[in-house]
């Protein structure tokens, strides 16, 4: 059996090589991780700083990639690849709502919506099967997934019958909490929750800080929310929930600190 950390280069997938590099948990094979190559400037430093830490404790660690994420080259047509959750803006339209009581009621509607998630599966999940598939020599895989007991809702079987999932951190019910605790109580540093720079599902202090830290990465998802406006004609797209530009978002960050924002947490494995 081939034993795989799934390594999101986050808190958790950091603290089961830091298990595993400590001996409290058994050997691994290898610890993969699925670059976007849309992730955040930080997570990409600590990867490059601690990856001869765990290669010179006997873990393998490989990166694997997609062929390709955006694809902004069928802008204007349907068929566009926009792969991420996106927010959509379209014009209001008059449709029909159904009461418990069976009435029906003409009402107006503002069309807006949010696009299908494609991008676990297609720029991490598939990346990762791929290589298990040309590496594991037929024999069955073992899959470590880094979800703490505090994400225990998010446990979920493998959907292929050559991987099993397993959940470590859950079995030692270990929260995130501890998680950090653990690697503070190693000297290991911290890493920052990893995530594409433009993900729509970031909350307001993701944004925030993206903003605020004056880096690459805010420019970028700059780019690609522009990028990505016209893609799905006749409505926009947007990485933000607020359906505005982040240019025009970025004015509002420092003037109004607290405003509404929607958010949610990708049930991928993008932030372990």
């Amino acid at each position: 059996m081939l034993i795989a950390i799934s390594d999101g280069e986050g808190v958790q997938s950091n603290t089961l090589k830091a298990m595993v590099a400590f001996g409290d948990l058994p050997s691994v094979d290898v610890a993969i991780h699925s670059d976007t190559t849309h992730e955040q400037s930080a997570t990409y430093a600590h990867r490059a700083k601690w990856l001869p830490f765990w290669e010179d404790r006997d873990i393998r660690c490989v990166t694997v990639k997609p062929a390709r994420t955006l694809d902004f080259e069928r802008a204007g047509s349907r068929c566009a690849s926009i792969q991420i959750p996106a927010f959509t803006q379209r014009p209001g339209y008059w449709g029909t709502k159904t009461f418990k009581d069976g009435t029906k009621k003409r009402i107006w509607k503002n069309g807006s919506g949010q696009l299908r998630r494609q991008c676990t599966q297609r720029w991490k999940i598939a990346p990762m099967r791929k290589w298990l598939q040309a590496n594991r020599g037929k024999e069955p895989v073992e899959l470590w997934i880094g979800f703490s007991l505090d994400e225990i809702q998010r446990i979920k079987p493998s959907n292929v019958k050559y991987i099993t999932n397993r959940y470590p951190l859950i079995e030692k019910r270990m929260t995130r909490a501890k998680c950090i605790k653990y690697l503070e109580a190693h000297q290991i540093e911290v890493p920052a929750k990893s995530s594409c720079v433009f993900c729509p599902y970031h909350n307001k202090a993701a944004w925030r800080k993206l903003y605020q830290t004056g880096s690459g990465d805010w420019h970028k998802a700059v780019e690609i929310d522009n990028a990505a406006r016209k893609v799905r004609p006749p409505y926009n797209l947007f990485v933000h929930s607020s359906r505005k530009p982040l240019e025009q978002i970025a004015n509002e960050i420092d003037a109004q600190p607290d405003f509404d924002y929607e958010s949610e947490e990708c049930d991928g494995v993008c932030f372990l």
